[in-house]
């Protein structure tokens, strides 16, 4: 699987240097997990070790999320034809001057478009 390697670096530079990651990104990481489960991929049990690695890796959450959210996240999310969840990745990049971590395509070419360093 192509992501599978790039989600295993990504875990080892996450683990090494630290992320800094929208407000919503809890809520969105735990709703994949527990889709997953839902949908008979993952046990309880590796829903459950998936949540408590994560919560021990060195992740900042963004505490301005919300404060852009209606003005630059919006603009980003208009101009690039983006989901306000995905533009608040990019307005986070852009904000902080920070590489972009992704597998959705879409949000990929909207970051490059922005100038923003995409690792993928």
């Amino acid at each position: 699987m192509p992501d599978e390697s790039f989600g295993l670096n990504l875990l080892d530079q996450v683990t090494e240097h630290g992320a800094i990651v929208p407000s919503l990104w809890s809520l969105e990481v735990g709703n994949v997990l527990l889709l997953a489960e839902r949908k008979k991929r993952i046990t309880l049990e590796q829903r459950q070790k998936a949540i408590h690695t994560l919560a021990e890796l060195p992740i900042a959450i963004d505490a301005m999320t919300s404060d852009h959210a209606w003005l630059e996240t919006m603009e980003l999310a208009e101009r690039y034809n983006l989901t306000l969840y995905d533009a608040s990745y990019l307005e986070l990049s852009l904000r902080r001057s920070l590489p972009l971590a992704t597998f959705d395509n879409s949000l990929k070419r909207a970051a490059e478009l922005a100038g923003v360093l995409v690792k993928s």
